[in-house]
């Protein structure tokens, strides 16, 4: 990792320098949704712990499980359309802005 932030020398090419600046920027991304995802199951963990569990015991009634369940099913779903449609959105933007370059 200690060679990308070298100063380029000529032996090092723009494409390779592109190719090395992608790999980074891929990493990211992948952190990025990682921390996302792993924010979206803490959130949605308190508020449907909040939401179902009035008495915190060494285990769960039959309707806290159902309670549960429920919970974390309708944030997922919330979830999953939210990000399809957010995804729909920017594909139609960069398809726009592709067709606006030509």
């Amino acid at each position: 990792m200690s060679d990308f932030f070298k100063s380029s020398s000529s032996s090092s090419s723009p494409s390779d320098m592109t190719a090395k600046k992608e790999a980074v920027m891929n990493g990211v991304r992948s952190e990025i949704a990682l921390a996302s995802a792993q924010e979206l199951i803490n959130k949605t963990n308190e508020k449907c712990f909040a939401k179902c569990i009035a008495k915190p015991g060494t285990s769960l009634s039959s309707s806290e499980e159902t309670c549960l369940s429920r919970c974390l099913e309708r944030y997922l779903e919330t979830f999953n359309i939210i990000s399809k449609t957010y995804s729909a959105r920017l594909s139609r933007e960069r398809e726009q802005r592709q067709l606006n370059q030509i």
